[in-house]
């Protein structure tokens, strides 16, 4: 199982506070990558950086904005190098398209488009410096959703942006290829984190989500991790371009 390891590789996850980005995060140290937490909530940060560290493993924190283009780009340009990127920061506001608010319009294209644009663009300029970026090669993982390949009432606009996130996904990997820079997505279904507890938050709601999930339950957080390890990892080596469906059935049906 060598080739799932992440020995000596640095790993910059965005979000990485709570949820997914936290155990992917954790997930990566385990594997024995140096974990870059950023994220604008420090005490959270924190949180992630204290259980990584317990187990033994390294991480460093970055408290930061991802939608502060300026701050954002210096944040990851500063990075001596980078090999993994996870491009996790995202958020979601459920509501009947007629009613969607120019605020909400604009935070969801903000946070799951622009900033993921950007976060990856400057990551891929510091992999390019790598001097062994040939023989090793990088990888940038775009944190998508089930609702990348399917659209669901209510989340029109979670739907668009993550639908971008996959047409960013597939071109980044062809122009990326020649460099051993390989670019995937995950797509989740809804999972066990903070922002699909507010979301899911009645028993009506979760039989809704439960309902359309063959395998009846919700996604766990260890689930998502396990397949953001294998992308990242050179077990994944001849993968790029594609995404990892983690939905236990739902775009199947």
């Amino acid at each position: 199982m060598t080739s799932f390891r992440l020995d000596g590789r640095v790993a910059l996850v965005t979000g990485a506070g709570q949820g997914l980005g936290a155990s992917i995060s954790i997930a990566y140290a385990e594997a024995g990558a140096s974990v870059v937490l950023l994220g604008r909530t420090e005490s959270y940060l924190k949180d992630t950086a204290d259980a990584i560290r317990k187990a033994g493993g390294e991480a460093s924190l970055i408290v930061c904005d991802v939608t502060n283009d300026e701050k954002l780009r210096k944040a990851v340009s500063g990075l001596d190098r980078l090999d993994i990127l996870v491009n996790n920061a995202g958020t979601n506001f459920p509501e009947p398209f007629i009613e969607v608010s120019d605020n909400h319009l604009d935070a969801m294209l903000d946070l799951n488009v622009r900033a993921c644009f950007v976060a990856a663009q400057t990551a891929v300029q510091v992999m390019l410096k790598s001097a062994d970026l040939a023989e090793r090669g990088a990888s940038v993982v775009n944190m998508s959703s089930q609702m990348g390949h399917v659209g669901s009432p209510n989340r029109t606009v979670y739907c668009m942006t993550k639908h971008a996130v996959e047409g960013l996904t597939k071109a980044m990997a062809v122009e990326l290829a020649d460099k051993n820079i390989r670019v995937n997505s995950i797509g989740p279904t809804f999972s066990e984190t903070p922002m699909v507890q507010r979301i899911v938050d009645t028993p009506e709601k979760k039989e809704f989500v439960t309902s359309r999930i063959p395998m009846g339950r919700l996604a766990k957080l260890e689930d998502v991790a396990a397949a953001a390890v294998y992308l990242a990892s050179p077990a994944a080596s001849m993968v790029t371009g594609t995404h990892l469906i983690v939905d236990g059935g739902w775009t199947a049906q």
